[in-house]
């Protein structure tokens, strides 16, 4: 029995990344060895076991055979007999296929240094194929890795339009591909995602609203472009969370697209709540935000009631730091317009209902005497500001 440190831990520390989780390989053991030493098992497909003390990832050695359709069609095999290097020759990419000894020695039979020292994403034999997920793993690594220049070879580009022209990926999980593009979009150069997916044709399956014109596209990817984090970012709005810089990074994505086309591609990849609502509405005001309409008092009060700005005023934040790259593909100067937005919302809700009820207003003239009070304060702001200064 024999213990490797294998994965992104040791691609990582080869190239000064930092090492966010470490993931081991067992050669030469059983399930019952495992669970004798006090290992948990967690892999109901695969034979996975967490560290009794340290909780890290313990994996009996595999080879896998394809038996079906999508990531899940495999038949495992995990006996003791496998070995270190059948194991490394079922991942995806030679720089994943890297194992450490505990003395640490590296053992690299598929030449994923050399392809580290190159900056090459390569894959480690035809059995990539076999997972249809991994097109959209390697557009996250190429993503991931872009800021050092790592680029995919022309060999595993063939292989993964290949696999897109197969029909395969369509047998992925929504979740799965979900999973894969939030972790691209919350690196630091999302647009390479789409790039990678635009090149070897793999848009059209999850992703097919992008390519209904090349205008939807170009936007997309010029919009991820200009997505920044706080400091580098021109919206007033500091982003705290991933969630925030996703649903910026996502709404940047959906630039391009209608309402209902947004609507459809949040349903197919089942994005959470969260940060469909934020991209929907986007997509339902960016050409009001955008244009002249804006510096009326009805367009938005109109727009502050559709988008439930008194309520929900964390979202409705993030729907205008989300306008900011929209802003900067179509030349409009936001940080002025984004100030004049703010400054009529906070005008309109000093609006006290309290004060109209104590009138005797009743009943639905409620509302209605709400609404006109906020328009006149709406109004108000815009009478004193210079519109042609916006």
């Amino acid at each position: 029995m024999q213990t490797y440190l294998v994965g992104g831990a040791v691609r990582d520390t080869l190239l000064n990344r930092r090492v966010v989780e470490r993931d081991y390989v067992v050669v030469g053991a059983t399930v019952e060895e495992m669970l004798a030493k006090g290992y948990t098992q967690v892999g109901k497909d695969f034979p996975v076991f967490l560290h009794p003390k340290t909780a890290d990832e313990y994996a009996l050695a595999r080879t896998e055979r394809k038996s079906g359709k999508g990531y899940t069609g495999f038949i495992c095999n995990a006996s003791p007999t496998v070995t270190l290097e059948e194991d490394l020759k079922r991942r995806d990419l030679t720089v994943n296929a890297i194992a450490q000894h505990p003395d640490g020695t590296l053992i690299d039979p598929y030449g994923g240094q050399q392809d580290i020292a190159n900056k090459v994403l390569r894959h480690v034999s035809e059995a990539f194929s076999e997972d249809p997920l991994r097109v959209f793993r390697v557009a996250r690594f190429a993503t991931r890795y872009h800021y050092l220049q790592f680029t995919i070879a022309p060999e595993t580009i063939a292989l993964m339009q290949q696999m897109a022209q197969s029909g395969e990926l369509k047998a992925l999980s929504p979740e799965r591909v979900w999973q894969e593009t939030k972790r691209s979009l919350l690196e630091n150069s999302p647009a390479v995602f789409v790039e990678v997916l635009r090149d070897i044709h793999g848009l059209n399956d999850w992703f097919g609203e992008l390519i209904t014109s090349q205008a939807s596209l170009n936007d997309a990817i010029e919009a991820l472009t200009h997505t920044h984090t706080d400091k580098e970012s021109s919206t007033p709005y500091k982003i705290k969370t991933p969630e925030q810089l996703l649903c910026i990074r996502f709404s940047a994505l959906c630039s391009g697209l209608s309402a209902p086309q947004t609507r459809a591609l949040c349903q197919r990849l089942r994005v959470p709540n969260s940060v469909s609502d934020v991209a929907q509405l986007v997509s339902q005001h960016k050409d009001t935000l955008l244009s002249e309409a804006l510096f009326k008092a009805d367009t938005l009060l109109t727009l502050f009631n559709q988008a439930d700005a008194w309520r929900r005023p964390e979202r409705f934040d993030l729907v205008l730091a989300a306008m900011t790259p929209l802003a900067q593909i179509n030349h409009v100067a936001w940080p002025a317009r984004n100030a004049l937005i703010v400054e009529c919302l906070e005008a309109a809700n000093r609006v006290n209902p309290q004060e109209i009820i104590a009138r005797g207003v009743k009943g639905p003239e409620i509302r209605t005497a709400l609404n006109k009070a906020k328009y006149e304060n709406i109004a108000a702001v815009i009478s004193n500001t210079n519109i042609n200064a916006l």
